[in-house]
């Protein structure tokens, strides 16, 4: 990438029809759009750092809430650091890929100074090798299935690179289907679950941030090593809020082009509230969801909040 422009300023040149809604293919059984399927081979071999420091969710999960935080907790609670870049630009996504000349999200961290804040969708099981074997540390956020639909909906809605959602009733089914990008809900999320008695990840809920912001932000902190007073605690709680996150242009991605991302559609930070799926669902739709969540999760011991 161009030491001159910023990424923003690369996305701002792309000719037309470059960014379109890019079907999705299989990499390993896991639906990913064409472009991050054709660049797998970078994706599969990107040499991970003993310093990296990787967050995982599935989308829409409280992805940038938990960039935000961790990345203020990085800097000490110094806001005018947090404030620097766009958070997409301060935390790369590591499998992202486009049409040139477009950096992908390998090419973008090869150039990044460690230590680095790595950002990723991939299941536990398309996670570089090397992440491991270097002993990172992940932080991984869990947020309830039905609130993940919705959410993840109104996303595809406004993000002009993720493959049409269709109308509402024809997302539910493709959702529990797992026939949208990065797959299977289900899947992933008990994967990552295993995953943490073999490596150092801190699973996370959504449901416990919402309910108890500072108590999280604790844990987070425990796991990075960082003991920080209460009122550097108290700075980083205010400044990740939702309203706080929704009114900052570096975490609510104001400064992606609106061919990319349209906001006038649905604004990236939508409502960021638990149980807004019960304005959404059907009856019907509820007990579909309800019987497959029951079929899928009988042989885990991992739990869900769909309310607090």
């Amino acid at each position: 990438m161009s030491q001159e422009k910023t990424y923003d300023q690369i996305l701002l040149e792309v000719p037309d029809g470059v960014f379109f809604r890019f079907p999705l293919c299989q990499v390993n059984g896991v639906p990913l759009m064409e472009p991050i399927a054709d660049n797998w081979g970078k994706v599969e071999t990107f040499q991970a750092r003993p310093d990296d420091l990787l967050i995982a969710t599935y989308p829409k999960a409280g992805t940038t809430w938990m960039q935000e935080i961790v990345d203020s907790i990085l800097n000490d609670g110094d806001l005018k650091r947090a404030k620097r870049a766009p958070i997409h630009v301060r935390s790369p996504f590591l499998e992202i890929a486009s049409p040139p000349p477009v950096p992908s999200g390998v090419q973008i961290l090869e150039n990044t100074p460690s230590p680095r804040l790595v950002k990723t969708h991939l299941p536990y099981q398309l996670v570089p090798k090397s992440f491991w074997e270097q002993n990172c540390k992940v932080i991984y956020v869990a947020r309830n299935a039905k609130d993940i639909a919705v959410s993840y909906y109104h996303f595809d809605l406004l993000s002009k690179s993720q493959p049409d959602p269709g109308t509402w009733e024809q997302y539910v089914e493709r959702f529990l289907q797992g026939n949208v990008p990065w797959g299977s809900w289900f899947d992933h999320v008990i994967s990552w679950w295993k995953a943490k008695d073999r490596h150092q990840v801190l699973y996370i809920f959504y449901e416990d941030m919402k309910e108890d912001p500072k108590r999280e932000i604790r844990k987070v902190m425990k796991f990075l090593g960082k003991d920080l007073p209460d009122e550097v605690l108290d700075k980083i709680h205010q400044h990740t809020t939702f309203q706080a996150m929704k009114e900052n242009p570096m975490a609510n991605y104001t400064t992606v082009p609106t061919f990319l991302m349209d906001q006038s559609i649905s604004p990236f930070m939508r409502k960021g509230e638990v149980a807004d799926w019960k304005n959404h669902f059907t009856g019907a739709q509820t007990e579909m969801f309800d019987t497959e969540y029951l079929r899928r999760m009988k042989e885990t011991d991992l739990k869900f909040r769909c309310d607090i």
